[in-house]
């Protein structure tokens, strides 16, 4: 008898146990979460973002407005971390994280933000609608970036090119557009910086 009955909740443990883990089980994202990085000269490069599909639908236009500033992925937003400074579009950025913005456009080259704050692009939201001065009161850079069109890439994703180990190229893809833009991670200017310790 006192085997049966500790046989009995034995079983109703591991059936309490199994149903608890399942309980906490939850379903795939549908923007799972992607990290890239690159070492380019002295500098790691590191993107996180969530990578959205297209699933049928049209992205650029419709859901995405031409015009109006994107997150540059989905969830949270798309954050872009150097170990060291850099220059972008002519400018020095400092080390650190900043956060990727994208303005689409129907034709010609899109507008890339860096944020300074490493905010949500949705912190701009004003009655419905992004406030594109105080976005671009908050960029630490902002410039044009080399905008292709064709192809279908169906998961949204970011490639860091190496290149020559001096200037890297960041690339965003999804549906029919590539946006890349380079990188200048300043090895001269480090190498000189080291040198004059000496």
């Amino acid at each position: 008898m006192k085997n049966t009955k500790f046989f009995l909740l034995a079983i109703a443990l591991v059936f309490v146990a199994s149903f608890s883990a399942n309980a906490q089980l939850q379903t795939p994202s549908l923007s799972p979460a992607a990290t890239v990085s690159q070492v380019v000269g002295f500098t790691k490069i590191s993107i996180d973002y969530s990578s959205p599909a297209v699933k049928g639908r049209k992205i650029f236009g419709e859901i995405e407005k031409y015009g109006v500033t994107w997150r540059a992925g989905a969830n949270a937003q798309t954050v872009i971390e150097f170990s060291t400074g850099v220059s972008i579009g002519g400018k020095n950025i400092r080390a650190g994280k900043y956060s990727i913005f994208m303005t689409p456009t129907e034709s010609g080259d899109w507008t890339v933000h860096l944020n300074s704050k490493a905010a949500s692009v949705f912190s701009y939201m004003k009655d419905g609608k992004i406030d594109e001065a105080a976005v671009a009161a908050d960029d630490a850079v902002s410039f044009k970036a080399t905008t292709e069109r064709g192809g279908n890439t169906e998961r949204l994703q970011y490639h860091i090119s190496a290149g020559d180990n001096q200037t890297a190229t960041i690339t965003m893809a999804w549906e029919g557009v590539k946006v890349s833009f380079p990188v200048d991670t300043q090895v001269a200017q480090k190498m000189e910086q080291f040198k004059s310790q000496f």
